[in-house]
């Protein structure tokens, strides 16, 4: 899974990124401008449990790509610039995160000159639905000259799904509110819409301006023409607290008021998004976090371990977390009645601990 951390410039992105990545601030690499990939592991206390319940020789969490993409600055004619490696970098992305800015701060300008977070998410926002609208006008003079000549099936249920695309789209409306079918998506899956991706709007306080959240974000959802996932953070202070210890952090954590951390809340905000759940493989060797899509089948969730699981299934031993924690191991789960062989069609639940049987 990627997800790609958008913003303009001084948004607190890359100490965002930072904070996700458990990574001190290098004012070298901060100043580079590329984009730069963290692999963060994934929180999950079940995960830890069961390791210390196994004490395998290890302990392999799921895992989440996060890419830093370079902040949008102005250009010498006083506009927000927008660069082809700019789309590019964003296309490559399973989601998005908006990084919005929400705090005053005369060392740090903002590049529009003021704090208007409203505004800077109805940029981005116009900038990648006219992305998609220029390329679905081109789709369909191509849809229409490929059709003429090939009568394919394919290309012309395509194109009343592209012409329908464009009048959403045309309504400054992104296409993640269509509601198109899992058949349509089919269709559109290779072309890397940008307003199709899942998103979150990640709004940066500060310790100033905490006060203003039900205003900031009723002014945004009231005004903006989309349905929007909000995670409020505090990026200087989640930075300076993810450098600490657990214990401190969690202490420190609750004197400013911050139930759960910006990195549970995106991550745990992207799996939902993005319809994702984990199961669990234990054993000796290691105890594993895997990740699948929801309504994956036991012979689906097999072949995200190896190929060979998939082609090879014979059947999976079962047992969900919460009932191996209240018998406290697999043979009395027998004896309860809560452990169970499935077939390939059965549909895996998060937090499910599988052992795939094969030839």
């Amino acid at each position: 899974m990627q997800i790609g951390l958008v913003g303009l410039q001084f948004s607190g992105k890359t100490t965002l990124f930072n904070t996700l990545s458990l990574q001190e601030y290098d004012p070298e690499l901060a100043a580079k401008e590329e984009t730069k990939i963290e692999v963060v592991k994934v929180p999950d206390e079940r995960l830890d449990h069961l390791t210390e319940l196994f004490n395998p020789k290890k302990q392999v969490n799921a895992v989440i790509e996060f890419f830093d993409i370079p902040g949008l600055k102005m250009s010498e004619e006083g506009k927000v610039k927008i660069t082809s490696s700019f789309l590019n970098n964003v296309k490559n992305n399973d989601a998005l995160i908006y990084v919005i800015r929400q705090f005053d701060d005369e060392t740090v300008p903002h590049p529009m000159n003021t704090v208007d977070p409203l505004r800077d998410i109805q940029f981005l926002e116009t900038e990648f639905l006219l992305h998609d609208l220029a390329f679905f006008e081109n789709r369909i003079e191509k849809l229409k000259k490929d059709i003429q000549k090939m009568k394919d099936e394919k290309l012309k249920r395509e194109l009343p799904l592209a012409e329908k695309c464009v009048s959403f789209l045309e309504e400054e409306k992104p296409l993640r509110d269509l509601g198109l079918s899992e058949d349509e998506l089919k269709l559109l899956s290779g072309y890397q819409l940008l307003t199709l991706k899942p998103l979150v709007v990640a709004v940066n306080f500060d310790e100033n301006s905490m006060d203003k959240f039900e205003n900031v974000i009723s002014n945004i959802t009231q005004n903006l023409n989309s349905e929007i996932n909000f995670i409020p953070f505090f990026a200087k202070i989640e930075y300076e607290l993810s450098l600490l210890d657990a214990e401190d952090r969690k202490s420190f954590m609750q004197d400013y008021g911050i139930e759960i951390s910006a990195k549970d809340k995106i991550i745990q905000t992207a799996y939902k998004l993005l319809g994702l759940s984990s199961f669990f493989t234990v054993g000796e060797d290691e105890c594993r976090a895997w990740t699948i899509k929801n309504g994956y089948t036991a012979q689906q969730a097999a072949g995200v371990i190896h190929t060979d699981f998939f082609n090879k299934f014979i059947r999976a031993e079962v047992v969900h977390y919460s009932d191996y924690i209240q018998y406290g191991s697999f043979a009395k789960c027998k004896d309860a009645g809560v452990w169970r062989l499935e077939g390939k069609e059965y549909q895996v639940k998060d937090g499910d601990i599988l052992n795939i049987r094969h030839n």
